[in-house]
């Protein structure tokens, strides 16, 4: 007889474990179907992970420059590799030892196995037979196995995984994703990254900060295609000075496999064509949402270039069936996932003043060195949407906690509506604008005005203030520069 529940969610990540602890708080009765991590991609392979790793080069980085702040380091400073691993294995464990606290805590069922949607309000759990890019995870202690499963309403969160090109996939050894790049064996001498966005570029940071030869690949005409052209080509100019090497408007058209190397033929915008030799390949051209073996087929879910697609309360064409997070399109990021579970759980719960999710105000953060960060439209998107604006910039090199930290080389671009005064972008290049950004996506939700933010007090002395001077250079009142 099939166990019955209220939502059934398919996934762990974070837009499924979100929505089952938030389902349950709502009283609801909640199961979550897993096959591989409890936590998804972001906690065990993705986010957090790589986070470590990049702090990892970070602490390298300072400790390799101490002379720069009046310290003397005796001895080799250098990478261990294995150490560094290690660790951001170990968080990566802990991770996922929270979420199954979590679970157990809010009284969620965990079913393990692979979950298949039989006709509608019902899924039929069954053993593993699609082939698991990464290592399992543990099982969880009490999980619920093989079976059939009933529920009023069913989410599918079953997240992404890399994309591939045709004659250039992944094989795990010489062309990496970013499961084989994020626990290397051994450190290679040179590596070649293609596509520079967040992916690449954190993965190109974080392995020319250990000393690695970097070559990245892309086949637009900026480094982080999304962001704004001008905070782009800004990161661009430091990546280049930290010694890595970009080839704009070029595409990896082919590659030849060596014994322990490889060699991609590059095709640049004239048409010539360079080849280049690396020790490894990181493919990091996107990712690609998991709606194979699903079912989705015979239910008539409508899908789209690989996505589920939704409205803005997670809602599919199939009464009592939802998605979110990255298997229902872009931007594919963690807190959109989250955000959009607990928008999809409320709706369904009926509560009053539930707002569907809105893109525009989604920050991205690429955690590269110097890390990029930004919200809203930018400065070229809102000009071809015929709008009048106002920017405002404002440099590291003028802010005194800048230079203090040694860390002048950043700036930060705000654009407002020329008419109403309305924040509608803002865009940050340097160190920690990844934890400034949320001023601003707090300030767009408030549907603040430059006067707002020129009468809110920053403290001093902090990074923080050159958003305001940002502001006020847009309004021609900057003070400092």
């Amino acid at each position: 007889m099939a166990q019955n529940y209220d939502v059934i969610i398919i996934g762990s990540g974070p837009g499924g474990y979100i929505a089952a602890i938030r389902a349950a708080q709502l009283g609801m009765k909640v199961a979550v179907v897993e096959r591989e991590h409890l936590a998804g991609i972001c906690s065990n392979w993705g986010c957090i992970p790589t986070k470590a790793l990049l702090r990892s080069a970070d602490v390298l980085h300072s400790a390799q420059h101490a002379k720069n702040y009046g310290l003397k380091l005796e001895g080799t400073i250098s990478p261990d590799l294995k150490a560094i691993v290690a660790r951001s294995r170990g968080i990566a464990e802990r991770m996922n030892g929270g979420v199954g606290f979590l679970m157990k805590k809010n009284k969620v069922d965990i079913i393990w196995g692979e979950a298949k949607l039989t006709k509608p309000g019902e899924i039929v759990v069954g053993p593993i037979t699609k082939p698991i890019v990464q290592p399992q995870g543990p099982i969880p202690k009490n999980t619920l196995g093989e079976g059939t499963y009933t529920a009023k309403h069913i989410i599918i969160a079953t997240g992404a995984r890399p994309r591939a090109l045709p004659g250039i996939e992944p094989d795990g050894k010489l062309i990496w994703t970013y499961f084989e790049a994020m626990k290397p064996e051994q450190m290679p001498k040179s590596l070649l990254v293609m596509g520079s966005g967040a992916i690449g570029i954190e993965f190109a940071s974080f392995y020319r900060t250990m000393g690695v030869d970097v070559t990245v690949v892309e086949v637009l005409g900026q480094v982080m295609p999304v962001e704004d052209a001008e905070i782009s080509a800004f990161a661009k100019k430091q990546f280049d000075k930290q010694g890595m090497k970009i080839l704009l408007e070029a595409k990896v058209s082919k590659v030849e496999k060596g014994a322990d190397s490889i060699t991609a033929h590059v095709e640049k915008k004239d048409g010539t064509i360079e080849k280049i030799t690396a020790d490894r390949m990181i493919s990091a051209v996107g990712v690609v949402g998991n709606i194979e073996n699903l079912g989705l087929e015979a239910l008539g879910v409508k899908t789209d270039r690989g996505c589920i697609v939704i409205d803005g309360y997670g809602k599919t064409n199939v009464p009592g069936l939802y998605a979110i997070g990255d298997v229902a399109g872009p931007p594919m990021l963690a807190h959109k996932a989250e955000h959009e579970a607990v928008i999809c759980i409320e709706k369904i719960a009926g509560l009053p003043n539930v707002h569907p999710m809105d893109k525009l105000k989604i920050p991205g953060c690429t955690y590269c060195n110097p890390q990029v960060a930004s919200v809203g439209l930018t400065e070229a998107k809102a000009k071809a949407e015929g709008r009048e604006i106002r920017v405002g910039r404002f440099p590291f090199v003028a802010n005194g906690k800048a230079i203090a930290l040694g860390e002048d080389q950043g700036m930060v671009k705000t654009i407002f509506d020329k008419k109403t005064g309305e924040l509608i972008g803002a865009h940050l290049v340097g160190a920690e604008v990844t934890e400034l950004i949320q001023g601003f996506v707090v300030a767009m939700n408030l549907e603040t005005t430059e006067e707002d933010l020129m009468h809110t007090i920053f403290p001093h002395p902090t990074i923080s203030e050159t958003m305001k001077e940002s502001v006020l250079d847009a309004y021609g009142r900057a003070l400092n520069a």
